[in-house]
């Protein structure tokens, strides 16, 4: 299975038409903000952004069916995928970061890129939620403190899976390999898929309030 599913990546058509399928799907996004959903604030428009450029299609029916005013009534499950969709944006990018400096300008091997890439996709998730709690006034150690308790869960989870994958996947690929790029699309959406029963859950128990009801936006 493998060898079958790497093999299948590592083909350039794989990779175009994955490219193509993001960047129209974020086309679809920017459209719907500007016409229909402009009341979305400017760091959920970014969080959305990024989940539909990480996950294409993916990331674009999560936003469409959870993240719009449109929905006709919202459950805990569409919070909890509004939730890991804010968690991934961060998380997401970090560990492209991450990935790129520990193969492409580092060479580390296997263990320390994925200690290289965990720290990077944490770091950046915990700031998604850190810089705006810190804007509202909250006092930083408790900002901190309340930034650790509501996302380490879902980090970890997501980044063991994302890594865990994409290790397997493309172990030895490098940046000018094809398999490098559509292995870290795939691990980042599998990882996406993971974490979203965790934030569900983080939610249901009150460990963290999950993103706003759109609609209750869009009236405001």
């Amino acid at each position: 299975m493998h060898q079958t599913l790497a093999a299948f990546l590592a083909q350039p058509a794989v990779l175009i038409v994955w490219l193509a399928l993001s960047l129209a799907s974020v086309g679809v996004l920017l459209a719907d903000f500007r016409r229909a959903n402009p009341e979305i604030g400017p760091l959920m428009k970014v969080v959305w952004a990024l989940t539909t450029l990480y996950s294409g299609p993916v990331g674009l029916l999560i936003y469409w069916t959870t993240g719009r005013k449109q929905i006709a009534r919202d459950t805990i499950w569409r919070r909890g995928w509004r939730s890991t969709a804010h968690c991934y944006s961060g998380c997401g990018l970090g560990e492209i970061v991450g990935l790129i400096l520990a193969v492409g300008i580092l060479a580390l091997g296997t263990t320390p890129t994925a200690l290289v890439t965990f720290a990077f996709a944490f770091t950046f998730g915990i700031v998604l939620t850190l810089g705006p709690l810190l804007h509202d006034g909250v006092p930083f150690g408790r900002a901190l403190r309340d930034s650790l308790l509501s996302e380490t869960a879902s980090i970890v989870v997501m980044e063991v899976v994302a890594i865990g994958v994409d290790l397997w996947l493309a172990r030895d690929a490098g940046l000018g390999d094809v398999l490098f790029w559509t292995s870290m699309m795939t691990s980042l959406t599998l990882g996406l898929l993971a974490a979203w029963p965790v934030n569900v859950a983080l939610v249901r128990f009150g460990v963290k309030e999950g993103m706003h009801d759109p609609r209750e936006m869009a009236a405001a």
